[in-house]
């Protein structure tokens, strides 16, 4: 059992949602990763999802694509990523990391380090789930199979388009929790509708019985707040690349906290 199954629960128990915010590994700078994951667990963070830098990415907004871009520029890969969550681990043995990311730098860090290293690897450097964006349902059942052996969750994203069939796809293979996308486009677009929110999650669950975040177009406390109510997670990325750019290196965690700490009153304000 990964990390996140026993956060999840503890949460539900004490009618708690779980805050998940998204940071881009080694941005603005790698020297800044660190205390900025530690700052977001003090802001009152539950899940940490850590963004794998890639050259493509399909399903992000501009503001995510630019983080990366600097990342990868900065000479952050799979390598330095897992190195990140090792040294994370070295504190806080607790807080469950998220390795959010496509297919090409998973296959890339096996063609370099040999077979299956990367799930061996991402284990040991104490990772709890894998959100791959681009690996579809019906072709991970080893793969999810593998990381639940070591400890480790897969997770899918689910979207407003999403068929009955591919939900059920999705859930004979996911664990940890599901990611339902709220918009149709890239992270950071549009206008988050909090009604069709509402009127998705019943059907989503009635195929998946595990933990459903939501994200996409969660920028602030009422946002998030309104949306904790009916998800069991609230995940919020692209406003917090923003202030983590806009900052100081010596301010950014210092602003991450807060914002963290504003979403967290939010969420547990009756």
């Amino acid at each position: 059992m990964s990390r996140i199954d026993p956060v999840m629960a503890g949460l539900k128990s004490a009618g708690r949602k779980a805050l998940i915010p998204y940071l881009m590994a080694g941005f603005p700078q790698p020297a800044q990763s660190l205390a900025l994951m530690h700052a977001l667990v003090e802001g009152g963070a539950d899940i940490i999802e850590l963004g794998v830098p890639f050259s493509d990415p399909m399903a992000d907004g501009p503001v995510i694509q630019k983080a990366g871009e600097a990342a990868l520029r900065q000479g952050v890969g799979m390598a330095e990523v897992l190195s990140m969550v090792r040294a994370f681990r070295t504190s806080d043995p607790r807080t469950p990391i998220v390795l959010m990311g496509y297919a090409n730098p998973v296959e890339s860090y096996n063609l370099q380090h040999g077979p299956h290293s990367f799930v061996t690897d991402a284990a040991s450097a104490g990772v709890d789930g894998v959100l791959i964006v681009d690996y579809p349902p019906e072709e991970c059942v080893d793969f999810a199979a593998a990381l639940r052996s070591h400890d480790m969750d897969l997770i899918f994203l689910l979207a407003p388009t999403s068929t009955d069939q591919r939900m059920r796809q999705v859930a004979k293979v996911a664990s940890g929790y599901v990611y339902y996308v709220s918009l149709k486009g890239v992270t950071g677009s549009g206008a988050l509708n909090t009604d069709e929110v509402e009127a998705m999650l019943p059907r989503i669950r009635q195929f998946v019985h595990i933990p459903v975040g939501v994200g996409f177009g969660i920028r602030d406390a009422a946002t998030a707040k309104t949306i904790g109510k009916v998800a069991d997670a609230v995940v919020i990325g692209s406003k917090l690349i923003q202030l983590v750019e806009a900052a100081t290196p010596e301010q950014a965690p210092a602003q991450a906290r807060l914002f963290m700490a504003e979403i967290r009153h939010a969420m547990d304000t009756p």
